[in-house]
Protein backbone atom coordinates (compact mmCIF):
# COMPACT_ATOMS: atom_id res chain seq x y z
CA UNK A 1 0.00 0.00 0.00
CA UNK A 2 2.25 2.58 1.40
CA UNK A 3 6.39 1.96 1.20
CA UNK A 4 9.15 3.69 1.85
CA UNK A 5 12.96 2.65 0.78
CA UNK A 6 16.36 4.42 1.94
CA UNK A 7 14.60 7.90 1.54
CA UNK A 8 16.43 10.76 2.37
CA UNK A 9 15.06 14.42 2.21
CA UNK A 10 17.24 17.83 2.34
CA UNK A 11 16.40 21.11 1.74
CA UNK A 12 17.69 23.55 0.09
CA UNK A 13 19.18 25.42 3.47
CA UNK A 14 21.16 21.80 4.01
CA UNK A 15 18.37 20.83 6.71
CA UNK A 16 18.03 17.14 6.92
CA UNK A 17 14.66 16.35 7.54
CA UNK A 18 14.36 12.81 6.87
CA UNK A 19 17.32 9.97 6.89
CA UNK A 20 17.56 7.05 5.46
CA UNK A 21 13.27 6.64 6.03
CA UNK A 22 12.56 2.73 5.47
CA UNK A 23 8.56 1.51 6.31
CA UNK A 24 5.73 0.47 5.09
CA UNK A 25 2.01 0.22 5.37
CA UNK A 26 -0.07 -2.44 4.54
CA UNK A 27 -3.80 -1.84 3.59
CA UNK A 28 -6.39 -1.18 6.43
CA UNK A 29 -3.55 -0.24 9.09
CA UNK A 30 -4.43 3.10 11.12
CA UNK A 31 -1.07 4.32 11.82
CA UNK A 32 -0.37 7.08 14.00
CA UNK A 33 2.80 9.24 13.53
CA UNK A 34 4.46 10.59 16.46
CA UNK A 35 7.23 12.97 17.41
CA UNK A 36 8.58 16.16 18.80
CA UNK A 37 8.27 19.24 16.63
CA UNK A 38 10.84 19.51 13.65
CA UNK A 39 11.48 16.13 13.95
CA UNK A 40 10.18 15.56 10.17
CA UNK A 41 6.89 14.41 10.50
CA UNK A 42 5.20 16.84 7.94
CA UNK A 43 8.09 15.93 5.43
CA UNK A 44 6.75 12.26 5.91
CA UNK A 45 3.40 12.99 5.37
CA UNK A 46 3.93 15.43 2.23
CA UNK A 47 5.87 12.98 0.86
CA UNK A 48 3.13 10.32 0.95
CA UNK A 49 0.92 12.46 -1.41
CA UNK A 50 3.88 13.79 -3.50
CA UNK A 51 3.39 17.59 -2.10
CA UNK A 52 7.62 17.21 -1.76
CA UNK A 53 9.99 14.78 -3.34
CA UNK A 54 12.44 12.67 -1.93
CA UNK A 55 16.04 13.81 -2.61
CA UNK A 56 16.81 9.65 -2.07
CA UNK A 57 15.18 6.93 -2.36
CA UNK A 58 11.76 5.11 -3.18
CA UNK A 59 8.55 5.73 -2.46
CA UNK A 60 5.45 3.35 -3.62
CA UNK A 61 2.07 4.21 -3.25
CA UNK A 62 -0.49 2.00 -4.48
CA UNK A 63 2.07 0.67 -6.55
CA UNK A 64 3.38 3.96 -7.84
CA UNK A 65 6.50 4.97 -7.58
CA UNK A 66 5.93 8.60 -6.51
CA UNK A 67 9.59 10.24 -7.60
CA UNK A 68 9.41 8.79 -10.91
CA UNK A 69 5.69 9.78 -11.69
CA UNK A 70 5.34 11.94 -14.31
CA UNK A 71 3.63 15.54 -13.41
CA UNK A 72 0.49 14.47 -15.86
CA UNK A 73 -0.33 11.40 -13.36
CA UNK A 74 0.16 12.76 -10.19
CA UNK A 75 -3.81 14.12 -10.16
CA UNK A 76 -4.76 10.21 -11.35
CA UNK A 77 -2.60 8.94 -8.27
CA UNK A 78 -4.14 11.44 -6.40
CA UNK A 79 -7.63 9.94 -6.85
CA UNK A 80 -6.66 7.43 -4.66
CA UNK A 81 -5.13 9.92 -1.43
CA UNK A 82 -7.31 11.53 0.40
CA UNK A 83 -5.55 14.22 2.42
CA UNK A 84 -7.09 16.16 5.76
CA UNK A 85 -5.68 19.51 6.95
CA UNK A 86 -5.52 20.87 9.99
CA UNK A 87 -6.21 23.88 9.19
CA UNK A 88 -9.15 22.57 7.19
CA UNK A 89 -8.48 24.42 3.78
CA UNK A 90 -12.17 25.03 2.64
CA UNK A 91 -12.99 27.26 -0.19
CA UNK A 92 -14.55 30.34 1.68
CA UNK A 93 -16.70 31.57 -1.30
CA UNK A 94 -18.22 28.08 -1.72
CA UNK A 95 -20.64 25.93 0.35
CA UNK A 96 -20.47 23.27 2.14
CA UNK A 97 -21.80 21.05 -0.65
CA UNK A 98 -19.48 22.73 -3.59
CA UNK A 99 -16.51 22.18 -1.46
CA UNK A 100 -16.80 18.69 -1.51
CA UNK A 101 -18.32 18.45 -4.77
CA UNK A 102 -15.13 20.46 -6.00
CA UNK A 103 -13.12 17.42 -5.41
CA UNK A 104 -15.12 15.48 -7.72
CA UNK A 105 -15.22 17.91 -10.58
CA UNK A 106 -11.34 18.46 -10.76
CA UNK A 107 -11.35 14.65 -11.83
CA UNK A 108 -14.48 15.44 -14.49
CA UNK A 109 -16.60 13.12 -12.81
CA UNK A 110 -20.37 12.80 -14.27
CA UNK A 111 -22.45 15.63 -12.87
CA UNK A 112 -25.62 12.73 -11.49
CA UNK A 113 -22.46 11.21 -9.51
CA UNK A 114 -21.37 14.25 -7.98
CA UNK A 115 -24.56 14.94 -6.65
CA UNK A 116 -25.25 11.44 -4.93
CA UNK A 117 -21.76 11.26 -3.75
CA UNK A 118 -21.84 14.86 -2.08
CA UNK A 119 -25.25 13.49 -0.61
CA UNK A 120 -23.60 10.13 1.04
CA UNK A 121 -20.56 11.86 2.38
CA UNK A 122 -22.33 14.83 3.78
CA UNK A 123 -24.43 12.33 5.42
CA UNK A 124 -21.93 10.09 6.54
CA UNK A 125 -20.42 13.09 8.50
CA UNK A 126 -23.63 13.73 9.96
CA UNK A 127 -23.95 17.07 8.35
CA UNK A 128 -26.66 16.61 6.07
CA UNK A 129 -28.63 19.62 6.89
CA UNK A 130 -25.60 22.12 6.21
CA UNK A 131 -24.99 21.36 2.49
CA UNK A 132 -25.97 25.07 1.48
CA UNK A 133 -23.93 26.94 4.78
CA UNK A 134 -20.07 28.34 4.27
CA UNK A 135 -17.42 27.53 5.90
CA UNK A 136 -17.13 30.67 8.22
CA UNK A 137 -21.31 29.61 9.48
CA UNK A 138 -19.56 26.86 10.74
CA UNK A 139 -17.79 25.74 14.12
CA UNK A 140 -14.31 24.11 13.68
CA UNK A 141 -15.77 20.58 14.49
CA UNK A 142 -17.81 20.72 11.42
CA UNK A 143 -15.17 22.32 8.81
CA UNK A 144 -13.18 19.88 10.05
CA UNK A 145 -16.10 16.82 9.11
CA UNK A 146 -16.31 18.63 5.62
CA UNK A 147 -12.67 18.65 4.96
CA UNK A 148 -13.03 14.82 5.82
CA UNK A 149 -16.10 14.50 3.41
CA UNK A 150 -14.20 16.30 0.75
CA UNK A 151 -11.15 13.86 1.57
CA UNK A 152 -13.05 10.51 1.31
CA UNK A 153 -15.60 11.64 -1.49
CA UNK A 154 -13.65 10.05 -4.70
CA UNK A 155 -13.68 6.57 -1.65
CA UNK A 156 -9.64 6.89 -1.42
CA UNK A 157 -7.84 3.62 -0.75
CA UNK A 158 -5.72 6.23 1.92
CA UNK A 159 -6.15 8.90 4.31
CA UNK A 160 -3.05 11.41 5.26
CA UNK A 161 -4.39 13.28 7.73
CA UNK A 162 -2.01 15.82 8.82
CA UNK A 163 -2.81 16.97 12.83
CA UNK A 164 -6.53 16.58 11.94
CA UNK A 165 -7.24 17.35 15.94
CA UNK A 166 -4.90 20.03 16.45
CA UNK A 167 -6.83 22.90 16.17
CA UNK A 168 -9.99 21.61 17.56
CA UNK A 169 -11.17 21.53 21.79
CA UNK A 170 -10.83 17.87 23.50
CA UNK A 171 -14.68 16.40 23.16
CA UNK A 172 -14.75 17.61 19.26
CA UNK A 173 -11.39 16.03 18.57
CA UNK A 174 -13.10 12.59 20.07
CA UNK A 175 -15.82 13.36 17.80
CA UNK A 176 -13.89 13.47 15.13
CA UNK A 177 -11.75 10.21 15.93
CA UNK A 178 -14.84 7.89 16.01
CA UNK A 179 -15.57 9.75 12.52
CA UNK A 180 -12.25 8.78 11.64
CA UNK A 181 -12.32 4.85 12.97
CA UNK A 182 -15.59 4.43 11.09
CA UNK A 183 -13.78 5.33 7.57
CA UNK A 184 -11.10 3.23 8.94
CA UNK A 185 -13.16 0.53 9.68
CA UNK A 186 -15.28 0.76 5.76
CA UNK A 187 -11.26 -0.53 4.56
CA UNK A 188 -9.78 2.76 4.56
CA UNK A 189 -6.07 2.77 5.21
CA UNK A 190 -4.95 5.90 7.33
CA UNK A 191 -2.15 7.58 8.50
CA UNK A 192 -2.44 9.72 11.26
CA UNK A 193 0.07 12.52 12.37
CA UNK A 194 -0.69 14.18 15.99
CA UNK A 195 0.77 15.63 19.47
CA UNK A 196 -2.62 13.82 20.94
CA UNK A 197 -1.08 12.05 23.56
CA UNK A 198 -4.36 11.13 25.06
CA UNK A 199 -5.96 9.69 21.74
CA UNK A 200 -2.77 7.79 20.82
CA UNK A 201 -2.93 5.98 24.47
CA UNK A 202 -6.54 5.18 24.37
CA UNK A 203 -7.14 4.42 20.65
CA UNK A 204 -3.97 1.95 20.31
CA UNK A 205 -3.28 1.69 17.19
CA UNK A 206 0.37 0.99 15.24
CA UNK A 207 2.66 3.97 16.26
CA UNK A 208 5.59 5.13 14.08
CA UNK A 209 7.77 7.70 16.22
CA UNK A 210 9.91 10.30 14.03
CA UNK A 211 13.20 11.70 15.98
CA UNK A 212 15.71 14.17 13.74
CA UNK A 213 14.68 12.28 10.73
CA UNK A 214 14.67 8.83 11.61
CA UNK A 215 12.23 6.11 12.56
CA UNK A 216 12.79 5.91 16.58
CA UNK A 217 10.18 3.17 16.91
CA UNK A 218 7.65 1.42 15.42
CA UNK A 219 5.05 -0.53 17.59
CA UNK A 220 1.82 -1.73 17.34
CA UNK A 221 -0.46 -0.56 19.49
CA UNK A 222 2.32 1.76 20.75
CA UNK A 223 2.10 4.58 23.08
CA UNK A 224 2.78 8.59 22.33
CA UNK A 225 5.82 8.16 24.77
CA UNK A 226 6.59 11.84 25.27
CA UNK A 227 5.58 14.64 27.60
CA UNK A 228 3.44 17.30 25.90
Amino acid sequence: MIEMQDVWKTYPDGTHALRGITVKVNSNEFVYVVGPSGAGKSTFMKLMYREERPTKGHIFVNGFNLEKLKQRKIPFVRRNIGVIFQDFRLLPKLTVQENIAFAMEVIEAPSRLIKRRTQEVLDLVRLKDKGASYPNQLSGGEQQRVAIARAIVNNPSVIIADEPTGNLDPDTSWEIMKLLEEISFRGTTIVMATHNKEIVNTLRKRVIAIEQGVIARDEARGEYGYEV
